[in-house]
C-alpha cells in the first residue's frame, strides 16, 4: 500500500509543466532581443577595429615607420607613409598600403551593413607606436562602441 500511495505522487502535474513552458517563453522572448544579428555584427566590427589599430602600431614599431590609419564612415584603411621618417598623406593613394596578417594589401575592413564608423578622418601611429593625437571612434549599429587610441602611450581599448 505505501508502494501505491508513492506512485501516485510523482511526477509533475500538468498545472505546474504548462507554468514551466510559459516562464520559459517569456524568459526566451525577452532574451532573443539581445542577440540580434546587428548587435553581433557591431561588436564584431568594433573587435576588428581595435584588433587593426593594435596590428597599425605594432607594423609601425617593427618597421620604424609612420604607419597611416584612415577612416570612413564604412571602411578602416591602414598604410604606411609614402617614405621612412614621412608624415602621413591624408590621401591614401601617396601611400604604401600596409599589408594583412595573411599577406592581402591594402589591409581594409569595410563594416557590415547598418554599422559605422564616426567621426571619419585620418591620424597616425610614429615609429615608437604613439599616435598622433587621441583617438575615440565609434563603431555604432543597434548598440554603439567606442574604440578609443590614448594619446600618449597609443594604448588601444
Amino acid at each position: 500500500m505505501g508502494l501505491r500511495a508513492a506512485s501516485r505522487n510523482s511526477g509533475f502535474s500538468l498545472i505546474e509543466l504548462i507554468a514551466v513552458l510559459v516562464i520559459t517563453g517569456i524568459l526566451g522572448g525577452v532574451a532573443l532581443r539581445f542577440f540580434t544579428r546587428q548587435t553581433f555584427d557591431t561588436r564584431g566590427y568594433a573587435d576588428q577595429v581595435s584588433a587593426m589599430l593594435r596590428f597599425a602600431q605594432k607594423s609601425a614599431i617593427a618597421k620604424r615607420r609612420n604607419v597611416c590609419v584612415n577612416v570612413s564612415a564604412g571602411n578602416l584603411t591602414l598604410s604606411f607613409a609614402a617614405a621612412a621618417g614621412a608624415a602621413c598623406d591624408p590621401v591614401a593613394a601617396n601611400n604604401t598600403p600596409l599589408a594583412a596578417p595573411d599577406g592581402t594589401a591594402p589591409f581594409s575592413k569595410n563594416a557590415p551593413n547598418s554599422v559605422a564608423l564616426a567621426p571619419a578622418g585620418n591620424f597616425s601611429f610614429d615609429p615608437l607606436g604613439r599616435p598622433s593625437a587621441a583617438q575615440s571612434i565609434g563603431v555604432t549599429g543597434d548598440i554603439a562602441r567606442t574604440v578609443t587610441v590614448e594619446a600618449e602611450t597609443g594604448y588601444v581599448h
